[in-house]
């Protein structure tokens, strides 16, 4: 059993999307316009006149909605791409007119819409102004067709319309990002409040858990010894240096407090390493650790970091094992005990729930993913690695 886990907030950076429904139908609303070119296209007097029209309608019409939908996706194309795009709709109007005569001049309006879409202003204005212009001089100048400066003011507002759509759209856009960035920097505040607390609160309590094991040593050395011997009883000695590890475990605490409220946390790969074998060894855990991080990319190295202090935290509270074996590759680190494991349907590590979380956003923030399941051992596997890459580890029953 393996389980991928995600942030619970989902993807940093991402901004709900628009109902797409919504964009269909305001394309579609657009695309009516082409109802009446389509008719006289079906029309037309012979079969390739009718194919050249359809297809010239058909094809003004997948234009449109490809560019609109580009819009209304936030993405903007280049100038090059917006006048390839317009070259091409005017193609089909073209095409359109061709076998529809007269009624497929409607197409033009369409392609205003596309300009004010994408152009700038003073662009959209120019090619506005000339297919406005064509309106008004090709139905006065083409034998059999007649002025119809109705569809003039038309092509006029929908250019105009669809300007002030756009408009409306990149404001709204600019005041969502401007929504985000005010959120982030209220959580980070808030963040910066816990920190500060933290370190007031946790910081003083441990200072005192310091001083009080110092203390303690000092008694249990000070203390006399039973039948005059020289040396401390083997109990007292184990005590003492397990006191003395408290307060080298309380100092680190501190400091890493210290680090994270001035967001300067010194995690290092090759420290936390160091850190496990010193943890495994005094829990009496027979541990196989890589001896170098040479070959770990480098951009890696310090969600691994974060990911060894929490496998080797949960391993040495939560797992109750004989042996862990953590490995590392290019792109991977993976870390297994032969503990209890997890039993069906059952989660990580209770009360290490956080710091899976955060692991995993860390992880995900240099694309990463977290897996948890069964290790080769029996026990427990934590792994993080790039998405598709091998996930390495002991074979399983070795010893």
């Amino acid at each position: 059993m393996t389980t991928q886990h995600e942030p619970a907030g989902g993807r940093a950076g991402n901004r709900a999307p628009r109902p797409a429904w919504l964009g269909m139908l305001l394309a579609a609303i657009w695309i009516v316009f082409l109802a009446v070119p389509l008719r006289e296209a079906a029309g037309a007097a012979t079969v390739p006149m009718r194919v050249l029209g359809i297809v010239g309608v058909v094809g003004l019409a997948a234009l449109f909605a490809s560019s609109f939908f580009r819009h209304w996706a936030g993405s903007t194309p280049t100038p090059r791409t917006t006048t390839l795009l317009v070259a091409a709709e005017l193609a089909c109007v073209a095409l359109t007119t061709l076998a529809a005569g007269q009624q497929g001049l409607a197409g033009l309006v369409l392609v205003t819409a596309t300009v004010m879409m994408f152009a700038s202003l003073r662009a959209g204005l120019a090619v506005v102004t000339v297919l406005a212009l064509a309106l008004l001089a090709l139905p006065r100048t083409v034998p059999g067709w007649r002025p119809e400066d109705g569809l003039v003011l038309t092509a006029l507002l929908a250019g105009a319309a669809m300007f002030a759509f756009r408009r409306a759209t990149e404001r709204n856009r600019t005041l969502h990002r401007a929504q985000e960035e005010i959120a982030a920097l209220a959580v980070a505040q808030e963040r910066d409040r816990i920190s500060r607390d933290m370190h007031d609160i946790l910081g003083h309590s441990l200072t005192v858990v310091s001083v009080k094991g110092e203390l303690a040593a000092r008694l249990l050395r000070s203390g006399p010894t039973p039948d005059g011997a020289a040396a401390l009883p083997p109990g007292i000695e184990r005590a003492e240096a397990e006191l003395t590890e408290i307060q080298a475990l309380v100092r680190s605490a501190l400091a890493d407090m210290r680090g994270m409220v001035a967001d300067e946390r010194q995690v290092t790969l090759t420290g936390e390493l160091a850190a496990a074998r010193s943890a495994f060894d005094a829990a009496g855990i027979t541990a196989d650790l890589p001896g170098a991080v040479d070959e770990v990319a480098e951009r890696y190295r310090d969600v691994f970091a974060w990911a060894l202090r929490e496998g080797t935290t949960n391993v040495l509270r939560h797992a109750a094992a004989r042996r862990a074996v953590i490995t590392l590759a290019p792109e991977a680190l993976v870390i297994d005990d032969d503990g209890r494991g997890l039993g069906a349907g059952e989660q990580p590590a209770p009360g290490g729930g956080n710091g899976l979380t955060g692991l995993t956003e860390r992880a995900s923030g240099v694309g990463l993913v977290v897996e948890t399941g069964t290790s080769p051992l029996g026990g427990l596997r934590l792994a993080v690695h790039a998405p598709g890459s091998a996930v390495p580890g002991p074979e399983r029953g070795s010893a």
